[in-house]
């Protein structure tokens, strides 16, 4: 047997439009609420490490952003030249590259000459306006030769504690910028201790920073307070219509910039 149907009721007038202008207090609440919705920040993804770059144990490679895809590559090399042995001759240098067509590293070169990767200090910049050699090709980081007739070395690096690396690499197509950290004893046992890359594309990164505006908290980064969250209209707020709404709406952004 089918239920018999309820019966209806009607609404008075003033409480239909008072149920109107409620519908429409909420829809208008809704899209006022979205747009207090912030951006994504910068995030810093950091990686702590100890990797040491062995002189003559191969090349050391380094995946900034852990996606399978290796950035940039480590060699220390040692060498002789058999031919020159009456003369005593050697040689040692520690070179980074780029592994992929893309990627760069922050440095220089003059001419026909050797690109240098820069030693970077804590605190400084690498982004869109930093200088990158053009080309793909190893830079040296020091280089020291030797013989019976002289010798000597040479290199941004060389008598460096620690320092660090700006790096450009891409990330599905878009470019990306960050750094890693290097510890050495003069041209002796370097070692990666960290490495860095901001997650927004293009946005530039700081040497040695690990962490982005929405990862710091208020006194590290230094910035305002942060706005209160957005109390919810009451229902008797919402059923007066908009021009209640709207007073609500002011009094919570006076309230968000004390």
């Amino acid at each position: 047997m089918k239920p018999s149907p309820r019966p209806t009721c009607k609404l008075s007038e003033p409480m239909s439009q008072r149920l109107n202008a409620y519908a429409i207090a909420a829809g208008a609440a809704g899209v006022g609420m979205l747009a207090l919705t912030h951006p994504a920040e910068a995030k810093i993804v950091h990686t702590l490490a100890n990797i040491p770059i062995v002189q003559d144990g191969g090349v050391v490679e380094l995946d900034l952003n852990h996606d399978g895809i290796n950035d940039f590559q480590f060699s220390f090399v040692y060498t002789t030249e058999r031919r020159r042995v009456p003369e005593g001759f050697h040689q040692s240098s520690m070179t980074v590259a780029p592994v992929q067509q893309s990627n760069r590293v922050v440095g220089t070169q003059k001419n026909d000459s050797e690109p240098e990767a820069f030693a970077l200090g804590h605190g400084k910049t690498v982004g869109p306006n930093s200088p990158f050699p053009q080309g793909h090709s190893a830079l040296s980081m020091w280089a020291c030769a030797g013989g019976t007739s002289g010798g000597g070395c040479a290199g941004r690096w060389l008598n460096k504690k620690e320092a660090y690396l700006g790096l450009k690499f891409v990330i599905k197509g878009k470019i990306h910028y960050g750094w890693a950290h290097i510890r050495l004893a003069g041209e002796s046992s370097p070692t990666i201790v960290g490495y860095a890359y901001e997650t927004i594309a293009n946005k530039p990164i700081i040497t040695g920073a690990t962490k982005g505006p929405d990862d710091a908290g208020v006194e590290e980064s230094g910035a305002a307070s942060p706005l209160r969250a957005p109390r919810p209209a009451s229902l008797d707020l919402l059923a007066m219509g908009a021009p209640r709404l709207s007073v609500w709406r002011r009094k919570e952004s006076a309230a968000n910039t004390q």
